[in-house]
């Protein structure tokens, strides 16, 4: 009979292994509740300031819960993950912090910014610099993925094959994700939730908190996937919005020039329609703006276009 097994948040690892001891093995079927902390090891809490993101210890970030082993997983088979729910707890942050962001060298991003979130509220969030602006929430995993197959530890910034720091918004309630296993047992482990992100993640952070994480796993034998893949049950991308998208685009040879250049037109729209500071403006962008590249066939010129919803604004 599969089981239900439960990780608390003490349950952490600050790197992948393929040969760290794992917190929990289960088998093909059984499902997982895994208390995911927020990302900092408590470094931001309800009363920190801006200026308290400037004395992070980055050693110290990115704690994930797990490793989850799964009996009978071996190289070349595909661990099938099973997103049942992505609970949000009570409160969340989102981020500017100079040298980590899609504009870290413009000058209005050379000081820290800090938006605390109040998720009390069941489905949405009201944006604290100007509350007319609501986000319904889409909580997801930032991070889910197994360990390596090559020896030693390795950093669990970067995403892999094997999954990892993924940010792939879709990642919610009802899809199932595919991740192919290089080390015996797999080891899986997951965190960095997000109450809500925009596609591109473009500040540093979506909305970030602790939440209650339900997977189910189970195991394909001898797939041999070439990378991660995931199935969704429903809309790609703001399926509670109805009420239509503003768009801007950057053009150019160069797809992260592109991309800078559309958020940068984002965020005077912004600020010109809504009020919002610069800071305000790359946050918003962050947790709640689409980057799409919408063609990349007609050299020498690309098109990424940032696609904000307007449901967001009912105001």
């Amino acid at each position: 009979m599969p089981q239900t097994h439960r990780l608390d948040k003490n349950a952490i690892v600050y790197r992948w292994d393929r040969d760290a001891p794992p917190a929990l093995t289960i088998d093909p079927g059984d499902t997982v509740v895994f208390e995911t902390p927020e990302i900092t090891r408590g470094q931001i809490t309800p009363e920190s300031t801006a200026e308290d993101l400037l004395n992070l210890d980055f050693d110290l970030i990115h704690q994930i819960s797990g490793p989850v082993a799964v009996r009978g997983a071996e190289p070349g088979d595909t661990l099938v993950v099973e997103i049942v729910e992505v609970k949000p707890k009570g409160w969340g942050y989102s981020f500017v912090l100079p040298g980590f962001n899609l504009l870290k060298d413009d000058a209005a991003f050379q000081t820290p910014y800090l938006v605390h979130w109040d998720l009390t509220g069941g489905s949405k969030a009201a944006f604290a610099p100007k509350p007319s602006i609501v986000l319904p929430f889409e909580p997801f995993c930032g991070v889910m993925g197994l360990a390596p197959g090559e020896p030693g530890a390795h950093s669990t910034v970067p995403p892999r094959r094997v999954g990892g720091n993924l940010d792939i918004r879709q990642l919610v309630a009802g899809t199932t994700l595919f991740l192919p296993v290089e080390a015996p047992g797999g080891l899986f482990s997951c965190g960095d939730c997000h109450a809500t992100q925009g596609d591109g993640e473009v500040c540093g952070t979506g909305i970030e908190m602790e939440a209650l994480v339900t997977l189910r796993f189970d195991l394909r034998k001898g797939e041999n996937l070439p990378e991660l893949r995931f199935q969704m049950s429903g809309a790609m991308t703001g399926s509670w919005n109805t009420a239509g998208w503003y768009g801007a685009t950057g053009h150019g040879p160069d797809l992260w020039q592109n991309t800078q250049n559309a958020v940068r037109y984002m965020i005077d729209w912004l600020k010109t329609e809504h009020g919002l500071n610069d800071h305000e403006a790359l946050i918003l962008c962050s947790v709640a703006m689409d980057l799409k590249i919408s063609e990349t066939v007609d050299a020498p010129n690309w098109i990424v276009s940032a696609c904000m919803p307007l449901g967001i604004f009912t105001g």
